[in-house]
């Protein structure tokens, strides 16, 4: 049976991290400035292992510079990113002229406004026994690859809960909402292993022509969006192997996975596959282009 366009797309754009060392991705950059970003939300118990992982980069001549988008953090995560080497903004700071930050989505939008990098990578600053491969694995496509402006990073995410591990089962909105809606309404991006992942990386100039969702839709619509744009020849994923970290309660989930849904919907509509005015949830809120609002 011939591949399916997924099948090709997944061959000729799934990396693994170990192709992009720290030495590599130091050797081939250039002059080009690389930005690492963690949007941070109370996670003291392991910004500063992340934080300090990306300053070993940073002085490896890897990245330039380690940005923490704190949300107003009440358990001291701001000081301990800053102790650890990385330079700080309170979310609330950037862009006030846009009210109230929204969730995740925001963060992000609002982070490119200081973020000084050609190249831009945002990482979870929750990720437990952080390794420096989450942030040269999504940059190394970047660098190293010319065709690609777009990187998703995916992984096998253990489940644990109550004494009880399974090196699968993490993931649940990617696996049961994530991956369906795609190879049901996209199905070019079936092959998509983890259309949910925090670890994305961008070239500038693309984020900046990108809306961003201001929830937990953020980077399934990025990634629809950046597709619509690029086509698939720009969009890579790469193996990062294992990501650890905490898990929601289900009923936390369920508004995640309405959210992801309706952002998939949204992109519907605009594309006249779904009527206007059939969403019956509440309407996103989207940022605009960054590039619309900002004259540098």
């Amino acid at each position: 049976m011939p591949a399916t366009a997924a099948e090709r797309w997944a061959k000729a754009r799934t990396f693994h991290h170990s192709a992009y060392p720290a030495e590599r991705i130091a050797r081939e950059r250039g002059e080009r400035g690389i930005s690492v970003c963690l949007p941070a939300r109370e996670c003291a118990e392991t910004v500063a292992q992340v934080v300090g992982a990306l300053v070993g980069l940073r002085e490896a001549g890897a990245i330039d510079e380690v940005v923490v988008i704190d949300a107003a953090s009440l358990d001291g995560t701001a000081a301990l990113a800053q102790d650890a080497g990385a330079l700080v903004y309170q979310e609330a700071e950037l862009l006030s002229e846009f009210g109230p930050v929204q969730g995740k989505g925001d963060a992000m939008w609002r982070a490119l406004s200081v973020l000084r990098g050609e190249l831009v990578c945002f990482l979870d600053a929750d990720t437990q026994n952080f390794s420096p491969h989450f942030a040269t694995g999504v940059l190394g496509p970047l660098v190293c690859e010319p065709e690609v402006s777009f990187v998703k990073g995916f992984y096998r995410r253990p489940f644990q809960h109550e004494g009880v591990s399974l090196p699968e089962g993490g993931g649940r909105v990617n696996h049961l909402v994530a991956r369906p809606a795609l190879a049901l309404f996209y199905p070019e991006l079936a092959a998509v292993r983890q259309p949910l992942a925090g670890e994305v990386g961008a070239r500038r100039e693309l984020f900046e022509k990108l809306p961003f969702t201001t929830g937990y839709g953020v980077e399934i619509g990025m990634l629809l969006d950046a597709w619509h744009l690029l086509g698939g020849d720009g969009v890579a994923q790469v193996d990062l192997e294992e990501h650890t970290n905490s898990h929601q309660l289900l009923s936390s989930l369920a508004s995640m996975a309405q959210t992801v849904l309706a952002t998939v919907a949204i992109r519907l509509q605009r594309e006249g596959r779904l009527a206007q005015g059939e969403l019956a949830a509440e309407p996103l809120v989207e940022r605009p282009p960054l590039e619309s609002v900002i004259t540098r």
